[in-house]
Protein backbone atom coordinates (compact mmCIF):
# COMPACT_ATOMS: atom_id res chain seq x y z
CA UNK A 1 0.00 0.00 0.00
CA UNK A 2 2.84 2.39 0.90
CA UNK A 3 4.57 1.74 -2.44
CA UNK A 4 1.30 2.50 -4.25
CA UNK A 5 0.97 5.81 -2.37
CA UNK A 6 4.57 6.64 -3.20
CA UNK A 7 3.98 5.87 -6.88
CA UNK A 8 0.76 7.90 -6.95
CA UNK A 9 2.46 10.86 -5.25
CA UNK A 10 5.29 10.83 -7.76
CA UNK A 11 2.86 10.53 -10.67
CA UNK A 12 0.79 13.51 -9.46
CA UNK A 13 3.92 15.65 -9.18
CA UNK A 14 5.34 14.63 -12.54
CA UNK A 15 2.03 15.33 -14.26
CA UNK A 16 1.79 18.77 -12.65
CA UNK A 17 -1.39 17.98 -10.72
CA UNK A 18 0.31 18.97 -7.46
CA UNK A 19 3.06 21.52 -6.85
CA UNK A 20 6.46 21.15 -5.23
CA UNK A 21 5.18 22.18 -1.76
CA UNK A 22 2.36 19.61 -1.84
CA UNK A 23 4.77 16.96 -3.07
CA UNK A 24 7.23 17.63 -0.26
CA UNK A 25 4.41 17.56 2.29
CA UNK A 26 3.32 14.19 0.92
CA UNK A 27 6.87 12.86 1.09
CA UNK A 28 7.10 13.93 4.72
CA UNK A 29 3.72 12.39 5.62
CA UNK A 30 4.72 9.05 4.12
CA UNK A 31 8.12 9.11 5.81
CA UNK A 32 9.94 8.80 2.51
CA UNK A 33 13.64 9.56 2.20
CA UNK A 34 15.08 12.94 1.26
CA UNK A 35 17.09 11.21 -1.47
CA UNK A 36 13.86 10.02 -3.12
CA UNK A 37 12.33 13.50 -2.96
CA UNK A 38 15.49 15.15 -4.31
CA UNK A 39 15.80 12.76 -7.25
CA UNK A 40 12.18 13.21 -8.28
CA UNK A 41 12.29 17.01 -7.98
CA UNK A 42 15.58 17.21 -9.94
CA UNK A 43 14.20 14.96 -12.66
CA UNK A 44 10.99 16.95 -13.06
CA UNK A 45 12.73 20.33 -13.01
CA UNK A 46 15.26 19.14 -15.60
CA UNK A 47 12.39 18.17 -17.89
CA UNK A 48 10.70 21.57 -17.53
CA UNK A 49 11.96 23.85 -20.32
CA UNK A 50 13.59 27.14 -19.35
CA UNK A 51 13.69 30.15 -21.63
CA UNK A 52 16.88 32.08 -22.24
CA UNK A 53 20.54 31.84 -23.08
CA UNK A 54 22.61 31.63 -26.22
CA UNK A 55 22.76 28.04 -27.50
CA UNK A 56 25.86 27.12 -29.48
CA UNK A 57 26.05 23.99 -31.61
CA UNK A 58 29.19 22.67 -33.32
CA UNK A 59 28.78 20.48 -36.40
CA UNK A 60 31.32 18.56 -38.42
CA UNK A 61 29.69 19.47 -41.73
CA UNK A 62 28.63 22.52 -43.69
CA UNK A 63 30.24 23.80 -46.87
CA UNK A 64 31.12 27.15 -48.42
CA UNK A 65 28.93 26.13 -51.35
CA UNK A 66 25.78 25.87 -49.15
CA UNK A 67 22.93 28.37 -49.43
CA UNK A 68 19.59 29.34 -47.89
CA UNK A 69 17.75 27.78 -50.83
CA UNK A 70 16.25 24.49 -49.54
CA UNK A 71 16.66 23.02 -53.03
CA UNK A 72 20.39 22.85 -52.31
CA UNK A 73 20.33 21.43 -48.78
CA UNK A 74 22.59 18.40 -48.67
CA UNK A 75 24.07 18.13 -45.16
CA UNK A 76 23.18 18.30 -41.49
CA UNK A 77 24.19 21.94 -41.12
CA UNK A 78 21.76 23.10 -43.80
CA UNK A 79 19.05 20.81 -42.48
CA UNK A 80 19.38 22.01 -38.87
CA UNK A 81 19.44 25.63 -40.02
CA UNK A 82 16.36 25.03 -42.18
CA UNK A 83 14.45 23.49 -39.28
CA UNK A 84 15.29 26.50 -37.09
CA UNK A 85 14.04 29.03 -39.64
CA UNK A 86 11.14 27.24 -41.30
CA UNK A 87 8.38 24.70 -40.86
CA UNK A 88 6.88 22.00 -43.07
CA UNK A 89 3.42 20.58 -43.62
CA UNK A 90 4.21 17.57 -41.41
CA UNK A 91 7.07 16.44 -39.19
CA UNK A 92 8.40 13.38 -37.39
CA UNK A 93 8.13 14.07 -33.66
CA UNK A 94 10.40 12.99 -30.81
CA UNK A 95 8.67 9.62 -30.56
CA UNK A 96 9.06 8.83 -34.28
CA UNK A 97 5.39 9.56 -34.99
CA UNK A 98 4.20 11.55 -38.01
CA UNK A 99 2.33 14.66 -36.83
CA UNK A 100 1.03 17.83 -38.41
CA UNK A 101 3.20 20.92 -38.40
CA UNK A 102 1.78 23.69 -40.63
CA UNK A 103 -0.95 21.24 -41.62
CA UNK A 104 -3.50 20.59 -38.87
CA UNK A 105 -4.98 17.56 -40.61
CA UNK A 106 -5.16 15.74 -43.94
CA UNK A 107 -7.31 13.19 -45.71
CA UNK A 108 -6.97 11.08 -48.85
CA UNK A 109 -9.23 9.66 -51.52
CA UNK A 110 -9.85 5.90 -51.46
CA UNK A 111 -7.13 5.31 -54.06
CA UNK A 112 -4.65 7.63 -52.26
CA UNK A 113 -4.31 9.73 -55.41
CA UNK A 114 -5.86 12.92 -54.03
CA UNK A 115 -4.73 14.41 -50.72
CA UNK A 116 -6.25 17.44 -49.00
CA UNK A 117 -4.23 19.27 -46.32
CA UNK A 118 -5.96 21.64 -43.92
CA UNK A 119 -3.61 24.40 -42.79
CA UNK A 120 -3.18 26.02 -39.39
CA UNK A 121 -4.62 29.51 -39.36
CA UNK A 122 -2.99 32.67 -38.06
CA UNK A 123 0.62 31.49 -38.48
CA UNK A 124 2.96 34.36 -39.43
CA UNK A 125 6.19 34.43 -41.38
CA UNK A 126 9.12 36.37 -39.94
CA UNK A 127 8.34 39.20 -42.36
CA UNK A 128 4.83 39.59 -40.94
CA UNK A 129 2.97 37.91 -43.79
CA UNK A 130 0.26 35.44 -42.74
CA UNK A 131 0.94 31.94 -44.09
CA UNK A 132 -1.75 30.63 -46.45
CA UNK A 133 -2.35 28.04 -49.16
CA UNK A 134 -0.64 30.14 -51.85
CA UNK A 135 2.62 29.94 -49.90
CA UNK A 136 2.35 26.15 -49.67
CA UNK A 137 1.70 25.77 -53.40
CA UNK A 138 4.59 28.08 -54.33
CA UNK A 139 6.94 26.39 -51.88
CA UNK A 140 6.25 22.92 -53.29
CA UNK A 141 6.39 24.19 -56.87
CA UNK A 142 9.83 25.61 -56.09
CA UNK A 143 11.10 22.03 -56.38
CA UNK A 144 9.02 20.98 -59.40
CA UNK A 145 9.50 21.45 -63.11
CA UNK A 146 11.60 19.81 -65.80
CA UNK A 147 14.58 22.06 -65.12
CA UNK A 148 14.53 21.65 -61.34
CA UNK A 149 17.83 20.67 -59.77
CA UNK A 150 16.27 20.24 -56.34
CA UNK A 151 17.31 17.26 -54.26
CA UNK A 152 13.59 16.86 -53.49
CA UNK A 153 12.60 16.50 -57.14
CA UNK A 154 12.10 12.70 -56.84
CA UNK A 155 9.62 13.40 -54.03
CA UNK A 156 7.60 16.01 -55.91
CA UNK A 157 7.79 14.39 -59.36
CA UNK A 158 4.81 12.08 -58.57
CA UNK A 159 2.66 15.19 -57.98
CA UNK A 160 0.48 15.85 -61.03
CA UNK A 161 -1.15 19.02 -59.70
CA UNK A 162 -1.26 21.28 -56.64
CA UNK A 163 -4.04 23.79 -56.15
CA UNK A 164 -5.61 25.86 -53.41
CA UNK A 165 -9.13 25.36 -52.10
CA UNK A 166 -9.56 28.64 -50.29
CA UNK A 167 -6.94 30.28 -48.10
CA UNK A 168 -6.41 27.32 -45.77
CA UNK A 169 -6.70 24.16 -47.86
CA UNK A 170 -4.29 22.65 -50.38
CA UNK A 171 -5.25 19.84 -52.74
CA UNK A 172 -2.58 17.51 -54.15
CA UNK A 173 -3.36 15.22 -57.08
CA UNK A 174 -0.75 12.51 -57.58
CA UNK A 175 0.13 10.62 -60.75
CA UNK A 176 -0.51 7.40 -58.82
CA UNK A 177 -1.65 6.40 -55.36
CA UNK A 178 0.86 6.86 -52.55
CA UNK A 179 -0.03 5.79 -49.04
CA UNK A 180 3.18 7.41 -47.73
CA UNK A 181 2.54 10.90 -49.12
CA UNK A 182 2.05 12.66 -45.72
CA UNK A 183 5.51 11.38 -44.73
CA UNK A 184 7.06 12.72 -47.91
CA UNK A 185 5.97 16.32 -47.37
CA UNK A 186 7.93 16.32 -44.10
CA UNK A 187 11.15 16.16 -46.14
CA UNK A 188 13.54 18.84 -44.94
CA UNK A 189 13.83 20.40 -48.40
CA UNK A 190 10.09 21.07 -48.61
CA UNK A 191 10.01 24.02 -46.23
CA UNK A 192 7.15 26.49 -46.50
CA UNK A 193 8.36 29.99 -47.43
CA UNK A 194 6.60 33.30 -48.06
CA UNK A 195 5.51 33.78 -51.66
CA UNK A 196 4.58 36.56 -54.02
CA UNK A 197 3.09 36.08 -57.48
CA UNK A 198 3.86 32.35 -57.35
CA UNK A 199 7.55 32.69 -56.47
CA UNK A 200 9.08 32.09 -53.04
CA UNK A 201 11.45 34.27 -51.08
CA UNK A 202 14.25 31.93 -50.01
CA UNK A 203 17.00 34.55 -50.13
CA UNK A 204 15.99 36.25 -46.85
CA UNK A 205 15.68 33.02 -44.90
CA UNK A 206 12.23 34.11 -43.73
CA UNK A 207 10.00 31.30 -42.53
CA UNK A 208 7.51 30.47 -39.80
CA UNK A 209 10.12 28.74 -37.63
CA UNK A 210 11.20 29.30 -34.05
CA UNK A 211 14.20 31.48 -34.97
CA UNK A 212 14.76 34.53 -37.17
CA UNK A 213 17.93 34.74 -39.27
CA UNK A 214 20.56 37.23 -38.12
CA UNK A 215 23.62 36.14 -40.11
CA UNK A 216 24.81 33.28 -42.29
CA UNK A 217 28.30 32.58 -43.59
CA UNK A 218 28.12 29.28 -45.54
CA UNK A 219 30.58 26.73 -44.26
CA UNK A 220 31.40 28.91 -41.25
CA UNK A 221 28.60 30.20 -39.03
CA UNK A 222 24.84 30.71 -38.64
CA UNK A 223 23.18 32.91 -36.02
CA UNK A 224 19.52 33.57 -35.26
CA UNK A 225 17.28 35.04 -32.55
CA UNK A 226 14.09 33.61 -31.08
CA UNK A 227 10.88 34.33 -32.96
CA UNK A 228 8.68 36.10 -30.39
CA UNK A 229 5.56 35.15 -32.35
CA UNK A 230 6.37 31.46 -32.76
CA UNK A 231 3.13 29.51 -33.05
CA UNK A 232 4.42 26.30 -31.41
CA UNK A 233 3.88 26.16 -27.67
CA UNK A 234 6.82 24.91 -25.61
CA UNK A 235 9.42 25.13 -28.38
CA UNK A 236 12.35 27.41 -29.31
CA UNK A 237 13.61 28.08 -25.79
CA UNK A 238 16.96 29.81 -26.40
CA UNK A 239 17.03 33.60 -26.73
CA UNK A 240 19.45 33.11 -29.60
CA UNK A 241 21.27 30.28 -31.31
CA UNK A 242 24.54 29.85 -33.16
CA UNK A 243 25.89 27.02 -35.30
CA UNK A 244 29.54 26.61 -36.23
CA UNK A 245 31.07 24.41 -38.88
CA UNK A 246 34.06 22.72 -37.24
CA UNK A 247 35.40 20.18 -39.70
CA UNK A 248 38.35 19.09 -37.59
CA UNK A 249 37.14 16.50 -35.07
CA UNK A 250 39.72 17.31 -32.41
CA UNK A 251 39.01 21.03 -32.73
CA UNK A 252 35.29 20.39 -32.32
CA UNK A 253 35.77 18.32 -29.17
CA UNK A 254 38.19 20.88 -27.76
CA UNK A 255 35.61 23.61 -28.41
CA UNK A 256 33.07 21.66 -26.33
CA UNK A 257 35.54 20.92 -23.55
CA UNK A 258 36.64 24.56 -23.27
CA UNK A 259 33.08 25.90 -23.37
CA UNK A 260 33.20 27.54 -26.81
CA UNK A 261 30.16 25.46 -27.84
CA UNK A 262 27.43 23.79 -25.79
CA UNK A 263 26.78 20.60 -27.78
CA UNK A 264 28.20 18.85 -30.83
CA UNK A 265 27.57 16.04 -33.26
CA UNK A 266 29.59 12.91 -34.01
CA UNK A 267 32.38 12.67 -31.44
CA UNK A 268 35.48 10.65 -32.11
CA UNK A 269 34.23 7.23 -31.03
CA UNK A 270 37.77 6.22 -30.13
CA UNK A 271 37.71 8.78 -27.34
CA UNK A 272 34.10 8.39 -26.15
CA UNK A 273 35.18 6.65 -22.94
CA UNK A 274 37.50 9.56 -22.14
CA UNK A 275 34.71 12.04 -22.84
CA UNK A 276 32.42 10.15 -20.45
CA UNK A 277 34.91 10.74 -17.64
CA UNK A 278 34.32 14.49 -17.87
CA UNK A 279 31.56 15.24 -15.33
CA UNK A 280 30.47 18.31 -17.31
CA UNK A 281 29.72 16.35 -20.50
CA UNK A 282 26.99 13.87 -21.42
CA UNK A 283 27.35 11.35 -24.29
CA UNK A 284 24.07 10.23 -25.86
CA UNK A 285 23.02 8.02 -28.75
CA UNK A 286 19.94 7.05 -30.75
CA UNK A 287 19.56 4.16 -33.15
CA UNK A 288 17.68 4.73 -36.38
CA UNK A 289 18.20 4.62 -40.13
CA UNK A 290 21.63 6.31 -40.45
CA UNK A 291 24.05 4.29 -42.55
CA UNK A 292 27.55 4.74 -43.94
CA UNK A 293 28.18 3.86 -47.56
CA UNK A 294 30.75 3.62 -50.32
CA UNK A 295 28.83 4.39 -53.55
CA UNK A 296 30.29 3.36 -56.90
CA UNK A 297 29.26 5.13 -60.10
CA UNK A 298 27.76 2.33 -62.19
CA UNK A 299 28.07 4.51 -65.32
CA UNK A 300 31.86 4.61 -64.96
CA UNK A 301 34.42 1.88 -65.58
CA UNK A 302 35.20 -0.48 -63.96
CA UNK A 303 32.07 -0.16 -61.80
CA UNK A 304 29.76 -0.56 -64.81
CA UNK A 305 30.45 -4.32 -64.51
CA UNK A 306 28.38 -5.91 -61.74
CA UNK A 307 31.01 -8.64 -61.30
CA UNK A 308 33.45 -5.92 -60.26
CA UNK A 309 30.87 -4.46 -57.90
CA UNK A 310 30.23 -7.87 -56.33
CA UNK A 311 33.96 -8.44 -55.91
CA UNK A 312 34.26 -5.14 -54.07
CA UNK A 313 31.21 -5.89 -51.88
CA UNK A 314 32.74 -9.18 -50.72
CA UNK A 315 36.04 -7.44 -49.98
CA UNK A 316 34.98 -5.61 -46.82
CA UNK A 317 34.79 -7.04 -43.30
CA UNK A 318 31.69 -5.40 -41.90
CA UNK A 319 32.08 -6.79 -38.39
CA UNK A 320 35.56 -5.31 -38.10
CA UNK A 321 34.37 -1.90 -39.33
CA UNK A 322 31.54 -1.79 -36.79
CA UNK A 323 33.93 -2.78 -34.00
CA UNK A 324 36.83 -0.56 -35.10
CA UNK A 325 35.20 2.52 -36.64
CA UNK A 326 31.91 2.64 -34.74
CA UNK A 327 33.32 1.20 -31.49
CA UNK A 328 30.19 -0.92 -31.33
CA UNK A 329 27.81 2.04 -31.77
CA UNK A 330 26.01 0.44 -34.70
CA UNK A 331 25.32 -2.75 -36.64
CA UNK A 332 26.50 -4.45 -39.84
CA UNK A 333 24.85 -3.45 -43.10
CA UNK A 334 23.84 -5.69 -45.98
CA UNK A 335 24.49 -3.49 -49.02
CA UNK A 336 21.05 -1.92 -49.09
CA UNK A 337 19.72 1.17 -47.22
CA UNK A 338 16.70 -0.24 -45.36
CA UNK A 339 17.14 -0.44 -41.58
CA UNK A 340 15.62 -2.93 -39.12
CA UNK A 341 13.50 -0.03 -37.84
CA UNK A 342 11.79 0.36 -41.22
CA UNK A 343 8.36 -1.30 -41.51
CA UNK A 344 9.24 -3.55 -44.48
CA UNK A 345 12.82 -4.48 -43.59
CA UNK A 346 13.76 -7.81 -45.20
CA UNK A 347 14.95 -9.70 -42.13
CA UNK A 348 15.16 -12.97 -44.10
CA UNK A 349 17.66 -11.62 -46.63
CA UNK A 350 20.95 -13.49 -46.26
CA UNK A 351 23.65 -11.40 -44.63
CA UNK A 352 26.63 -10.75 -46.90
CA UNK A 353 29.96 -11.54 -45.27
CA UNK A 354 33.64 -10.89 -45.88
CA UNK A 355 34.89 -13.45 -48.39
CA UNK A 356 38.16 -12.76 -50.29
CA UNK A 357 37.70 -15.99 -52.29
CA UNK A 358 34.39 -14.70 -53.64
CA UNK A 359 36.11 -11.42 -54.51
CA UNK A 360 38.61 -13.40 -56.59
CA UNK A 361 35.76 -15.42 -58.15
CA UNK A 362 33.88 -12.32 -59.29
CA UNK A 363 37.06 -10.71 -60.59
CA UNK A 364 37.63 -13.79 -62.70
CA UNK A 365 34.03 -13.53 -63.96
CA UNK A 366 34.89 -9.98 -65.02
CA UNK A 367 37.95 -11.28 -66.89
CA UNK A 368 40.36 -9.87 -64.32
CA UNK A 369 43.06 -11.42 -62.17
CA UNK A 370 43.34 -8.29 -60.03
CA UNK A 371 41.82 -4.84 -59.73
CA UNK A 372 43.23 -1.39 -58.87
CA UNK A 373 40.77 1.39 -57.98
CA UNK A 374 40.72 4.78 -56.22
CA UNK A 375 38.51 5.36 -53.19
CA UNK A 376 38.00 9.01 -52.22
CA UNK A 377 37.30 9.77 -48.57
CA UNK A 378 37.22 12.61 -46.06
CA UNK A 379 35.94 12.78 -42.52
CA UNK A 380 33.26 15.15 -43.83
CA UNK A 381 31.62 12.00 -45.22
CA UNK A 382 31.37 10.46 -41.77
CA UNK A 383 33.51 10.38 -38.65
CA UNK A 384 36.68 8.34 -39.27
CA UNK A 385 35.78 7.77 -42.93
CA UNK A 386 39.42 7.95 -43.99
CA UNK A 387 40.43 5.26 -41.50
CA UNK A 388 37.46 3.17 -42.64
CA UNK A 389 38.73 3.44 -46.21
CA UNK A 390 42.23 2.41 -45.10
CA UNK A 391 40.79 -0.65 -43.31
CA UNK A 392 38.81 -1.49 -46.43
CA UNK A 393 42.05 -1.26 -48.44
CA UNK A 394 43.75 -3.78 -46.14
CA UNK A 395 40.80 -6.17 -46.23
CA UNK A 396 40.18 -6.02 -49.98
CA UNK A 397 43.84 -6.73 -50.78
CA UNK A 398 43.35 -10.37 -49.75
CA UNK A 399 40.84 -10.74 -52.58
CA UNK A 400 43.09 -9.28 -55.26
CA UNK A 401 41.72 -5.72 -55.03
CA UNK A 402 44.19 -2.87 -54.65
CA UNK A 403 42.48 0.23 -53.25
CA UNK A 404 44.24 3.56 -53.46
CA UNK A 405 42.75 5.73 -50.70
CA UNK A 406 42.52 9.36 -51.86
CA UNK A 407 42.31 11.73 -48.89
CA UNK A 408 40.03 14.56 -49.97
CA UNK A 409 39.55 17.99 -48.30
CA UNK A 410 36.58 18.30 -45.96
CA UNK A 411 35.51 21.63 -47.42
CA UNK A 412 33.61 21.19 -50.65
CA UNK A 413 33.48 17.41 -50.29
CA UNK A 414 29.77 17.19 -51.11
CA UNK A 415 30.07 19.34 -54.21
CA UNK A 416 33.48 18.28 -55.52
CA UNK A 417 33.75 14.60 -54.59
CA UNK A 418 30.37 13.02 -53.86
CA UNK A 419 28.66 12.09 -57.14
CA UNK A 420 31.72 13.40 -58.99
CA UNK A 421 34.44 10.86 -58.24
CA UNK A 422 33.85 7.26 -59.33
CA UNK A 423 34.01 5.79 -55.81
CA UNK A 424 33.84 7.62 -52.51
CA UNK A 425 32.69 7.54 -48.89
CA UNK A 426 29.24 8.83 -47.97
CA UNK A 427 26.59 8.80 -45.23
CA UNK A 428 22.81 8.75 -45.33
CA UNK A 429 20.41 9.67 -42.57
CA UNK A 430 17.95 7.20 -44.03
CA UNK A 431 14.23 7.82 -44.40
CA UNK A 432 11.19 6.66 -42.38
CA UNK A 433 9.68 4.76 -45.31
CA UNK A 434 11.15 2.41 -47.91
CA UNK A 435 9.64 4.31 -50.83
CA UNK A 436 11.15 7.57 -49.63
CA UNK A 437 14.65 6.13 -49.31
CA UNK A 438 14.53 4.29 -52.62
CA UNK A 439 12.98 7.24 -54.49
CA UNK A 440 15.61 9.63 -53.18
CA UNK A 441 18.77 7.66 -53.87
CA UNK A 442 18.07 4.59 -56.03
CA UNK A 443 15.38 5.47 -58.57
CA UNK A 444 16.66 5.91 -62.12
CA UNK A 445 17.30 9.60 -62.74
CA UNK A 446 16.91 10.70 -59.12
CA UNK A 447 19.10 13.73 -58.40
CA UNK A 448 20.72 11.99 -55.45
CA UNK A 449 21.13 8.59 -57.10
CA UNK A 450 24.83 8.66 -56.22
CA UNK A 451 25.53 5.30 -57.89
CA UNK A 452 23.80 6.34 -61.14
CA UNK A 453 22.18 2.91 -61.02
CA UNK A 454 19.36 1.92 -63.37
CA UNK A 455 17.51 -1.37 -62.91
CA UNK A 456 14.29 -1.86 -64.86
CA UNK A 457 12.79 -4.38 -62.44
CA UNK A 458 13.60 -2.20 -59.44
CA UNK A 459 11.99 0.88 -60.97
CA UNK A 460 8.91 -1.12 -61.95
CA UNK A 461 8.54 -2.40 -58.37
CA UNK A 462 9.08 1.10 -57.00
CA UNK A 463 6.00 2.36 -58.83
CA UNK A 464 3.88 -0.69 -58.05
CA UNK A 465 4.71 -0.78 -54.33
CA UNK A 466 4.04 2.93 -53.91
CA UNK A 467 0.38 2.56 -54.89
CA UNK A 468 -0.20 -0.88 -53.36
CA UNK A 469 -2.44 -0.74 -50.29
CA UNK A 470 -2.08 -4.43 -49.34
CA UNK A 471 0.66 -4.54 -46.69
CA UNK A 472 1.67 -8.17 -47.36
CA UNK A 473 2.14 -7.45 -51.06
CA UNK A 474 4.12 -4.30 -50.28
CA UNK A 475 6.35 -6.31 -47.95
CA UNK A 476 7.16 -8.79 -50.73
CA UNK A 477 7.88 -6.00 -53.20
CA UNK A 478 10.17 -4.08 -50.87
CA UNK A 479 11.93 -7.32 -49.94
CA UNK A 480 12.73 -7.97 -53.59
CA UNK A 481 13.91 -4.38 -54.02
CA UNK A 482 16.32 -4.72 -51.11
CA UNK A 483 17.71 -7.88 -52.74
CA UNK A 484 18.10 -6.10 -56.09
CA UNK A 485 20.05 -3.24 -54.51
CA UNK A 486 22.21 -5.69 -52.58
CA UNK A 487 23.02 -7.96 -55.53
CA UNK A 488 22.98 -5.57 -58.51
CA UNK A 489 23.27 -2.05 -57.11
CA UNK A 490 26.40 0.06 -56.94
CA UNK A 491 26.48 0.74 -53.21
CA UNK A 492 28.49 -0.89 -50.44
CA UNK A 493 26.61 -0.47 -47.14
CA UNK A 494 28.95 -1.94 -44.55
CA UNK A 495 27.35 -0.50 -41.41
CA UNK A 496 24.41 1.24 -39.79
CA UNK A 497 25.65 3.80 -37.32
CA UNK A 498 23.94 4.97 -34.18
CA UNK A 499 23.62 8.73 -33.90
CA UNK A 500 26.04 9.82 -31.19
CA UNK A 501 26.44 13.34 -29.83
CA UNK A 502 27.82 15.10 -26.77
CA UNK A 503 26.29 17.95 -24.78
CA UNK A 504 27.28 20.02 -21.80
CA UNK A 505 25.19 18.86 -18.86
CA UNK A 506 23.53 22.29 -18.57
CA UNK A 507 21.92 21.65 -21.97
CA UNK A 508 18.96 19.32 -21.66
CA UNK A 509 15.90 18.00 -23.47
CA UNK A 510 12.72 16.01 -23.01
CA UNK A 511 12.72 12.29 -22.23
CA UNK A 512 12.01 11.30 -25.84
CA UNK A 513 14.71 11.75 -28.47
CA UNK A 514 14.02 11.46 -32.20
CA UNK A 515 16.15 8.99 -34.14
CA UNK A 516 15.11 9.88 -37.70
CA UNK A 517 18.11 12.23 -38.00
CA UNK A 518 21.14 13.23 -35.94
CA UNK A 519 20.82 15.11 -32.60
CA UNK A 520 17.09 14.74 -31.94
CA UNK A 521 16.00 14.69 -35.57
CA UNK A 522 18.30 17.69 -36.25
CA UNK A 523 15.78 19.80 -34.30
CA UNK A 524 17.80 20.39 -31.15
CA UNK A 525 17.77 24.16 -31.69
CA UNK A 526 13.99 24.09 -31.39
CA UNK A 527 13.58 21.30 -28.82
CA UNK A 528 16.42 21.76 -26.31
CA UNK A 529 17.10 24.30 -23.55
CA UNK A 530 19.46 25.24 -20.72
CA UNK A 531 18.61 23.56 -17.42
Amino acid sequence: MESEKKSMLEQLFRSGQIGRRQFMQGVSALGLSAAFASSVVSSVEAATPNKGGHGRLGLGHGSTTDSLDPQTFENGFSQTMGYALRNHLTEIDETGKLVGELAESWEASDDAVEWVFNLRQGVEFHNGKTMDADDVVASLNHHRGDDSKSAAKPIVDPIADIKTDGKNRVVFTLKGGNADFPYLVSDYHLAIMPSKDGSVDWQSGAGTGGYILESYEPGIRFTAKRNPNYWKDGKAHFDSVEMLTIGDLNAKQNALTTGEIDWMDRPDLKTVNLIKRNPELVVEQATGTQHYTFPMRTDTKPFDDNNVRMAIKHGVDREVLVKTILKGYGAVGNDHPIAPSNPFYAADLEQRTYDPDKSKFYLKQAGLSSLSVDLSAADAAFSDAVNAAVLYKEQAAKGGIEINVVREPNDGYWSNVWMQKAWCACYWGGRPTEDWMFSTAYAAGANWNDTFWKNERFNQLLLEARSELDSSKRRDMYGEMQRLVRDDGGVVVPMFSSYVWVRNKRVTHSENIASNWDIDGNKSLERWWFA
